[in-house]
């Protein structure tokens, strides 16, 4: 189970975060986008949530990721917490926009490494 919210700043997306926590969400389930790299590590860091890796992507989607554009990338890893391609394309629109876009994802750890390696069939 998954739910996603689009904010505007840093100070939404801490309230934002602030919430799925209380609704049960561990800090390591939640997951901030942004489309500026910088940006999306600075404001990861600040609010303590976590990276979308190799946990959660595989190896083979982590390592393709260094070869495509940015918005491939953020919609991998979007898909990687557990959005649909669909999904995944609608709030890359949104980080187009300069939005910031929160998951929080309590799916099991193995199943995205899984639907990653599957993928390349």
């Amino acid at each position: 189970m998954y739910q996603v919210q689009t904010v505007e700043n840093g100070v939404e997306a801490t309230n934002v975060i602030n919430k799925m926590r209380s609704q049960g969400y561990d800090q390591d389930q939640i997951y901030l986008f942004a489309h500026d790299p910088d940006r999306s590590q600075n404001l990861t860091d600040a609010t303590d949530t976590e990276k979308v890796g190799i946990q959660e992507q595989g190896i083979f989607e982590s390592i393709g990721n260094v070869f495509k554009s940015r918005g491939d990338e953020l919609r991998s890893k979007m898909r990687a917490v557990g959005m649909d391609q669909t999904e995944a394309e609608h709030y890359e629109e949104e980080l187009d926009k300069g939005k910031l876009v929160l998951v929080a994802s309590d799916e099991p750890e193995n199943l995205n490494m899984t639907r990653s390696i599957t993928d390349l069939y």
